[in-house]
């Protein structure tokens, strides 16, 4: 019951992220920490994410902006595994309670971020890389930092999220290395994160007829919501 659940919510959040760029780990990890526990969540995230990204990737591949994807993964990637390493000595109830604080601390973060359009370069995501790739490494999804950042690059619709999906695909895939040399992933975890990755995959597809459709005013506002239930049910893990 507990796979046919999150798979089920799998697919729900595969769709909902193949619209708006983020949202499929926020969704997830309340079910997958409660199913598996957190710091096997994470591992098991990490590989669903690589599939979910290059489902996204696949779809809009002609939108690509490489040279976006590559300033930005430079320095994602390796700081992601940096990340990946300070997780596994944090205590699992320190995990859960950052995971649930990250999430409802991003709701205002998102909404200054986008308030105040900043134009950034090929420097500043190589910049931010290093930052987000860090805290990925750590806290699973960062989603609500990287789309302002990747729309400030001047990138929309289609473009935006293919070329946001190859830039978190590299930092994910770099991350899910890490947790293998750390002895953090079994084979048992990447089997479960295949199953989980494939409901994502299939969702990716399903958002794409959406994505011209989308009110992007009011589907921020669930997302916020989303976010903040979320981050109320990993503390409610925590703390209960």
């Amino acid at each position: 019951m507990d796979y046919l659940f999150v798979v089920a919510l799998g697919l729900f959040a595969g769709t909902i992220s193949g619209i708006v760029g983020f949202g499929s780990s926020i969704m997830l990890m309340p079910a997958l920490v409660y199913a598996f526990g957190p710091q096997q969540a994470v591992p098991i995230m990490a590989i669903a994410a690589i599939m979910a990204n290059l489902s996204r990737v696949l779809v809009w591949w002609r939108d690509v902006d490489w040279r976006a994807c590559g300033a930005y993964a430079v320095t994602g990637a390796p700081a992601a595994v940096l990340g990946a390493k300070t997780l596994l000595v944090l205590p699992p109830r320190i995990a859960e309670v950052a995971l649930g604080a990250f999430f409802i601390l991003m709701i205002p973060a998102r909404r200054w971020l986008s308030a105040h359009r900043l134009q950034l370069r090929l420097r500043h995501l190589a910049l931010v890389g290093a930052v987000v790739g860090f805290l990925t490494g750590i806290v699973v999804s960062t989603g609500p930092i990287t789309v302002p950042i990747f729309l400030a690059y001047g990138l929309v619709k289609g473009a935006f999220l293919a070329t946001e999906a190859a830039g978190s695909m590299a930092v994910s895939i770099a991350k899910a290395a890490g947790f293998r040399t750390f002895g953090a992933l079994p084979l048992e975890l990447v089997g479960q994160g295949l199953i989980v990755g494939s409901s994502l995959m299939l969702g990716s597809l399903i958002a794409k007829p959406f994505v011209i459709r989308l009110d992007a005013a009011r589907f921020r506002l669930l997302m916020d919501a989303v976010m903040l239930a979320s981050g109320a049910a990993m503390l409610w893990l925590a703390l209960a």
